[in-house]
Protein backbone atom coordinates (compact mmCIF):
# COMPACT_ATOMS: atom_id res chain seq x y z
CA UNK A 1 0.00 0.00 0.00
CA UNK A 2 2.93 2.70 0.68
CA UNK A 3 4.14 2.37 -2.68
CA UNK A 4 0.89 3.01 -4.23
CA UNK A 5 0.60 6.13 -1.83
CA UNK A 6 3.68 7.00 -2.90
CA UNK A 7 3.21 7.23 -6.48
CA UNK A 8 0.21 9.50 -6.08
CA UNK A 9 2.06 11.77 -3.91
CA UNK A 10 4.91 12.19 -6.13
CA UNK A 11 2.61 12.54 -8.94
CA UNK A 12 0.70 15.14 -7.39
CA UNK A 13 4.05 17.31 -6.33
CA UNK A 14 5.16 16.76 -10.34
CA UNK A 15 1.70 18.05 -11.95
CA UNK A 16 1.25 20.72 -8.92
CA UNK A 17 4.86 22.41 -9.71
CA UNK A 18 5.24 21.64 -13.09
CA UNK A 19 2.56 22.65 -14.32
CA UNK A 20 2.07 25.47 -11.79
CA UNK A 21 4.60 27.01 -13.05
CA UNK A 22 3.53 26.80 -16.45
CA UNK A 23 0.69 28.47 -15.94
CA UNK A 24 2.04 31.33 -13.17
CA UNK A 25 5.35 32.09 -15.89
CA UNK A 26 3.31 31.74 -19.11
CA UNK A 27 5.35 28.48 -20.31
CA UNK A 28 8.67 30.37 -19.75
CA UNK A 29 11.26 27.53 -21.47
CA UNK A 30 13.39 27.57 -18.84
CA UNK A 31 11.47 27.42 -15.84
CA UNK A 32 8.90 25.24 -16.78
CA UNK A 33 11.43 22.33 -17.90
CA UNK A 34 13.31 22.96 -14.79
CA UNK A 35 10.40 22.92 -12.51
CA UNK A 36 9.05 19.38 -14.01
CA UNK A 37 13.18 18.36 -13.90
CA UNK A 38 13.45 19.29 -10.59
CA UNK A 39 10.20 17.95 -9.20
CA UNK A 40 11.49 14.70 -9.83
CA UNK A 41 14.35 15.12 -8.98
CA UNK A 42 13.37 16.11 -5.17
CA UNK A 43 10.28 13.21 -5.45
CA UNK A 44 13.08 10.47 -6.61
CA UNK A 45 14.73 10.84 -3.58
CA UNK A 46 11.90 10.57 -0.84
CA UNK A 47 9.87 7.83 -2.65
CA UNK A 48 12.37 6.61 -5.20
CA UNK A 49 13.65 3.93 -2.54
CA UNK A 50 9.60 2.83 -1.97
CA UNK A 51 8.13 2.90 -5.21
CA UNK A 52 10.82 3.27 -7.97
CA UNK A 53 9.42 6.53 -8.36
CA UNK A 54 7.88 5.94 -11.67
CA UNK A 55 5.02 8.81 -11.44
CA UNK A 56 4.29 8.31 -14.82
CA UNK A 57 1.90 5.77 -16.78
CA UNK A 58 4.58 5.78 -19.73
CA UNK A 59 7.09 4.62 -17.16
CA UNK A 60 5.52 1.96 -15.28
CA UNK A 61 4.25 0.67 -19.00
CA UNK A 62 8.07 0.07 -20.01
CA UNK A 63 8.72 -1.05 -16.57
CA UNK A 64 5.88 -3.85 -17.01
CA UNK A 65 7.48 -4.33 -20.36
CA UNK A 66 10.93 -4.69 -19.03
CA UNK A 67 9.02 -7.06 -16.23
CA UNK A 68 10.29 -5.30 -13.35
CA UNK A 69 6.89 -5.02 -11.86
CA UNK A 70 3.94 -7.67 -11.45
CA UNK A 71 0.45 -7.02 -13.70
CA UNK A 72 -1.20 -6.29 -10.41
CA UNK A 73 1.12 -3.10 -9.54
CA UNK A 74 1.03 -1.77 -13.07
CA UNK A 75 -2.91 -1.34 -12.85
CA UNK A 76 -2.85 -0.27 -9.08
CA UNK A 77 0.04 2.31 -9.99
CA UNK A 78 -1.50 3.84 -12.66
CA UNK A 79 -4.73 4.28 -10.89
CA UNK A 80 -2.39 5.76 -8.18
CA UNK A 81 -0.75 8.06 -10.56
CA UNK A 82 -3.87 9.73 -12.13
CA UNK A 83 -5.65 9.88 -8.62
CA UNK A 84 -2.38 11.87 -7.84
CA UNK A 85 -2.55 13.50 -11.08
CA UNK A 86 -6.07 15.22 -10.44
CA UNK A 87 -5.17 16.04 -7.02
CA UNK A 88 -2.50 18.00 -8.12
CA UNK A 89 -4.27 19.56 -10.57
CA UNK A 90 -6.79 20.26 -8.05
CA UNK A 91 -4.44 22.19 -5.53
CA UNK A 92 -3.67 24.56 -8.56
CA UNK A 93 -7.23 25.55 -9.05
CA UNK A 94 -7.52 26.27 -5.76
CA UNK A 95 -4.37 28.40 -5.55
CA UNK A 96 -5.29 30.19 -8.86
CA UNK A 97 -8.81 31.05 -7.62
CA UNK A 98 -6.75 32.67 -4.56
CA UNK A 99 -4.84 35.18 -7.07
CA UNK A 100 -5.96 37.44 -9.71
CA UNK A 101 -4.19 35.57 -12.55
CA UNK A 102 -7.47 34.47 -13.57
CA UNK A 103 -9.87 31.77 -14.37
CA UNK A 104 -8.40 28.52 -14.40
CA UNK A 105 -9.90 27.71 -18.03
CA UNK A 106 -8.37 31.06 -19.57
CA UNK A 107 -4.99 30.52 -18.48
CA UNK A 108 -5.03 26.28 -19.48
CA UNK A 109 -3.58 24.36 -16.18
CA UNK A 110 -0.91 23.75 -18.39
CA UNK A 111 -2.58 21.22 -20.76
CA UNK A 112 -1.01 19.98 -23.45
CA UNK A 113 -2.58 20.29 -27.16
CA UNK A 114 -1.50 20.59 -30.98
CA UNK A 115 -3.41 22.86 -33.87
CA UNK A 116 -4.74 25.99 -32.16
CA UNK A 117 -4.00 24.71 -28.58
CA UNK A 118 0.01 24.79 -29.25
CA UNK A 119 2.03 27.83 -29.60
CA UNK A 120 3.10 26.46 -32.69
CA UNK A 121 0.23 25.23 -34.34
CA UNK A 122 2.14 21.77 -34.32
CA UNK A 123 -0.39 19.28 -36.54
CA UNK A 124 -1.62 15.91 -35.55
CA UNK A 125 1.07 13.85 -37.11
CA UNK A 126 3.46 16.49 -35.90
CA UNK A 127 2.39 16.15 -32.55
CA UNK A 128 2.46 12.14 -32.43
CA UNK A 129 5.62 12.05 -33.64
CA UNK A 130 6.96 14.49 -30.98
CA UNK A 131 5.88 12.94 -28.41
CA UNK A 132 6.89 9.56 -29.00
CA UNK A 133 10.03 10.32 -29.61
CA UNK A 134 10.39 12.52 -26.69
CA UNK A 135 8.66 9.81 -24.65
CA UNK A 136 10.96 7.65 -25.84
CA UNK A 137 14.40 9.49 -24.76
CA UNK A 138 12.91 10.01 -21.57
CA UNK A 139 12.09 6.65 -20.59
CA UNK A 140 15.09 5.22 -22.51
CA UNK A 141 16.86 7.17 -19.74
CA UNK A 142 15.02 5.98 -16.96
CA UNK A 143 15.45 2.36 -17.64
CA UNK A 144 19.16 2.78 -17.92
CA UNK A 145 19.30 5.04 -15.20
CA UNK A 146 17.68 2.70 -12.64
CA UNK A 147 18.95 -0.40 -14.18
CA UNK A 148 22.12 -1.53 -12.05
CA UNK A 149 21.82 -0.15 -8.28
CA UNK A 150 25.14 1.55 -8.24
CA UNK A 151 23.15 4.54 -10.02
CA UNK A 152 21.20 4.57 -7.24
CA UNK A 153 22.88 7.97 -6.02
CA UNK A 154 23.13 9.59 -9.39
CA UNK A 155 19.67 7.75 -10.91
CA UNK A 156 17.62 10.80 -9.58
CA UNK A 157 19.63 13.50 -11.31
CA UNK A 158 20.17 12.01 -14.52
CA UNK A 159 16.46 11.20 -14.93
CA UNK A 160 15.44 14.53 -13.68
CA UNK A 161 18.29 16.43 -16.30
CA UNK A 162 16.68 13.98 -18.96
CA UNK A 163 13.25 15.43 -18.45
CA UNK A 164 14.26 19.03 -18.64
CA UNK A 165 15.99 17.97 -21.41
CA UNK A 166 12.53 16.81 -23.52
CA UNK A 167 11.03 19.55 -21.96
CA UNK A 168 13.53 22.26 -23.46
CA UNK A 169 12.64 20.71 -27.03
CA UNK A 170 8.83 20.53 -26.62
CA UNK A 171 7.42 23.10 -24.75
CA UNK A 172 6.66 25.18 -27.60
CA UNK A 173 5.65 21.95 -29.83
CA UNK A 174 3.07 20.28 -27.81
CA UNK A 175 3.74 21.69 -24.22
CA UNK A 176 5.94 18.43 -23.18
CA UNK A 177 3.54 15.58 -21.82
CA UNK A 178 5.84 12.24 -22.20
CA UNK A 179 3.12 11.36 -18.99
CA UNK A 180 -0.41 10.65 -19.71
CA UNK A 181 -1.18 11.24 -16.02
CA UNK A 182 -0.06 14.92 -16.26
CA UNK A 183 -1.47 15.45 -19.57
CA UNK A 184 -5.22 13.73 -18.59
CA UNK A 185 -5.46 15.78 -15.34
CA UNK A 186 -5.27 18.81 -16.74
CA UNK A 187 -7.69 17.83 -20.04
CA UNK A 188 -10.28 16.72 -17.57
CA UNK A 189 -10.57 19.99 -15.61
CA UNK A 190 -10.94 21.96 -18.41
CA UNK A 191 -12.61 19.97 -20.94
CA UNK A 192 -13.53 21.17 -24.26
CA UNK A 193 -10.75 20.97 -26.73
CA UNK A 194 -8.20 20.03 -24.31
CA UNK A 195 -9.85 16.92 -23.64
CA UNK A 196 -10.73 16.15 -27.06
CA UNK A 197 -7.18 16.52 -28.02
CA UNK A 198 -5.80 14.51 -24.81
CA UNK A 199 -6.09 11.03 -26.34
CA UNK A 200 -2.69 11.89 -28.27
CA UNK A 201 -1.27 12.88 -25.32
CA UNK A 202 -2.47 9.48 -23.86
CA UNK A 203 -1.26 7.33 -27.03
CA UNK A 204 2.10 8.63 -27.89
CA UNK A 205 3.76 8.13 -24.57
CA UNK A 206 2.45 4.43 -24.27
CA UNK A 207 3.95 3.86 -27.72
CA UNK A 208 7.13 6.00 -27.07
CA UNK A 209 7.47 3.79 -23.79
CA UNK A 210 7.04 0.45 -25.82
CA UNK A 211 9.67 1.43 -27.83
CA UNK A 212 11.80 2.43 -25.17
CA UNK A 213 11.56 -1.00 -23.68
CA UNK A 214 12.36 -2.72 -26.49
CA UNK A 215 15.08 -1.16 -27.29
CA UNK A 216 16.74 -1.40 -23.91
CA UNK A 217 16.08 -5.11 -23.92
CA UNK A 218 18.22 -5.66 -27.07
CA UNK A 219 20.66 -3.60 -25.72
CA UNK A 220 20.92 -5.72 -21.96
CA UNK A 221 20.82 -8.50 -24.73
CA UNK A 222 23.91 -8.03 -26.16
CA UNK A 223 25.53 -6.83 -22.89
CA UNK A 224 24.66 -10.02 -21.28
CA UNK A 225 25.91 -12.18 -23.74
CA UNK A 226 29.57 -9.85 -23.41
CA UNK A 227 29.44 -10.31 -19.39
CA UNK A 228 28.48 -14.02 -20.33
CA UNK A 229 31.85 -14.65 -22.49
CA UNK A 230 33.22 -12.76 -20.41
CA UNK A 231 32.49 -14.58 -17.00
CA UNK A 232 33.22 -18.33 -18.42
CA UNK A 233 36.65 -17.08 -19.59
CA UNK A 234 37.98 -15.72 -16.06
CA UNK A 235 36.03 -18.89 -14.87
CA UNK A 236 38.01 -21.02 -16.89
CA UNK A 237 41.76 -18.69 -16.53
CA UNK A 238 40.73 -19.40 -12.33
CA UNK A 239 40.12 -23.13 -12.97
CA UNK A 240 43.58 -23.56 -14.70
CA UNK A 241 45.03 -21.66 -12.54
CA UNK A 242 43.65 -24.65 -9.95
CA UNK A 243 44.39 -27.49 -11.56
CA UNK A 244 47.66 -26.82 -13.39
CA UNK A 245 49.93 -26.24 -10.44
CA UNK A 246 48.33 -29.65 -8.87
CA UNK A 247 49.42 -31.35 -11.85
CA UNK A 248 52.97 -29.79 -11.21
CA UNK A 249 53.08 -31.01 -7.93
CA UNK A 250 52.04 -34.75 -8.65
CA UNK A 251 54.83 -34.82 -11.29
CA UNK A 252 57.68 -33.48 -8.67
CA UNK A 253 56.02 -35.75 -6.41
CA UNK A 254 57.20 -38.50 -8.63
CA UNK A 255 60.33 -37.38 -9.35
CA UNK A 256 61.38 -37.00 -5.81
CA UNK A 257 60.54 -40.23 -5.00
CA UNK A 258 63.05 -42.97 -5.83
CA UNK A 259 61.61 -46.09 -7.41
CA UNK A 260 61.75 -48.92 -5.51
CA UNK A 261 64.54 -51.70 -6.01
CA UNK A 262 63.84 -55.10 -6.98
CA UNK A 263 65.25 -57.08 -4.01
CA UNK A 264 67.72 -60.21 -5.94
CA UNK A 265 66.94 -63.54 -4.65
CA UNK A 266 70.41 -64.71 -3.35
CA UNK A 267 68.78 -68.83 -2.96
CA UNK A 268 70.42 -70.47 -6.05
CA UNK A 269 67.86 -73.50 -6.92
CA UNK A 270 70.21 -77.03 -7.03
CA UNK A 271 71.06 -77.32 -10.91
CA UNK A 272 68.86 -79.90 -12.43
CA UNK A 273 71.23 -83.48 -12.48
CA UNK A 274 72.17 -84.57 -15.65
CA UNK A 275 71.55 -88.14 -16.89
CA UNK A 276 74.77 -90.58 -16.89
CA UNK A 277 74.58 -92.29 -20.02
CA UNK A 278 77.53 -94.64 -18.60
CA UNK A 279 75.47 -98.40 -18.60
CA UNK A 280 76.69 -100.68 -15.26
CA UNK A 281 79.31 -102.86 -15.21
CA UNK A 282 77.59 -106.38 -14.42
CA UNK A 283 81.24 -108.31 -15.21
CA UNK A 284 82.40 -110.29 -12.11
CA UNK A 285 85.62 -108.87 -10.62
CA UNK A 286 88.43 -111.15 -10.67
CA UNK A 287 89.58 -113.36 -7.22
CA UNK A 288 92.10 -111.47 -5.47
CA UNK A 289 93.81 -114.18 -5.00
CA UNK A 290 94.39 -115.08 -8.77
CA UNK A 291 95.78 -111.96 -9.03
CA UNK A 292 98.67 -112.59 -6.69
CA UNK A 293 99.03 -115.81 -8.93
Amino acid sequence: MKKYLCEFLGTCVLVLFGCGVAVLTDANLVATALAFGLSIVAVAYVIGNVSGCHVNPAVTFAMWIDKRISGKDFWLYIIAQVLGALAGSALLVLLLNTTNVGDYRTVGLGANGYGALSATGITLPGALVTEIVLTFVFVLAVLGATKDKKNSPVAPLVIGLTLTLVHILGIRLTGTSVNPARSLAPAIWLGGDALHQVWVFVVAPFVGAAFAALVSFFIDLGQTKKNKVEVFDIEKVEALEKVEPKKLVVKEEKEEQPEPKKEKNNTKKPAPKKPTNKKPNNRPRKNQGQKQN
